[in-house]
């Protein structure tokens, strides 16, 4: 199993059957696979489809039914296609139960940044400004490190996302919660030590008492 896999999986165990879950693009988007399809849980995707379901076998793949980041998905018994005005409806009326963001950064009082990078040419944040904003609950799933830097620092030098601070982020070494705006460690990734994980990290955390092991 891959890093991300890995994340991907740990992000899983967080999705409530019977709720309505939006996944972001990339890593995000590798939740769906490890969430059981008889959980009733619905993915909703801001390009107008409710009801999202994994990655279709090679050969299978229909063009008219993608993710809001152009990949091939299947849809769940009861999938409903709606436009984007709806979509947007659902997001920025808060009734998005939760939602699983990529990140370019996280700082150590829980803000996301993900939209931006420097001289690179991107499309722009899409739906991510309104789901960090609407949704119920926020998720960032991403990796610890890129090209030995850390993504998790003490504050962020991209763009926010939005001034609302995430709840939970998953990396591939840590599982970590914000509370009263600050960065808490409660898992650990297996075979790491609590000073592996901080000499990776940029930004100050605490430490739960109960520090459990990510499964």
């Amino acid at each position: 199993m891959t890093p991300k896999e890995r994340i991907a999986r740990r992000v899983a165990q967080e999705i409530v059957p019977g709720t309505l879950v939006n996944l972001g693009i990339g890593l995000p988007s590798l939740v769906a696979s490890f969430v059981p399809s008889e959980a009733g849980v619905f993915f909703q995707s801001e390009n107008g489809v409710i009801g999202l379901g994994a990655r279709p076998p090679e050969g299978m793949e229909d063009p008219d039914l993608t993710d809001a980041g152009g990949g091939f998905v299947t849809a769940v018994p009861g999938a409903a296609a709606i436009d984007s005005a709806m979509s947007f409806g659902l997001i920025r009326g808060g009734h998005i139960d939760v939602t699983v963001l990529g990140g370019l950064q996280v700082d150590e009082t829980g803000h996301l940044a993900n939209w931006m990078i420097p001289g690179k040419m991107v499309p722009g944040m899409g739906g991510a400004m309104d789901l960090a904003t609407g949704a119920r609950r926020v998720i960032v799933a991403m990796q610890h490190v890129a090209k030995d830097v850390s993504k998790v620092v003490r504050r962020c030098d991209l763009p926010l996302t939005s001034s609302r601070p995430i709840d939970l982020l998953v990396t591939d070494m840590g599982v970590f919660e914000v509370r009263e705006s600050r960065l808490t460690l409660t898992e650990i990734a297996p075979g790491l030590t609590l000073e592996k994980v901080a000499n990776a990290t940029e930004a100050r955390f605490e430490t739960a008492d109960n520090l459990g092991i990510m499964a």
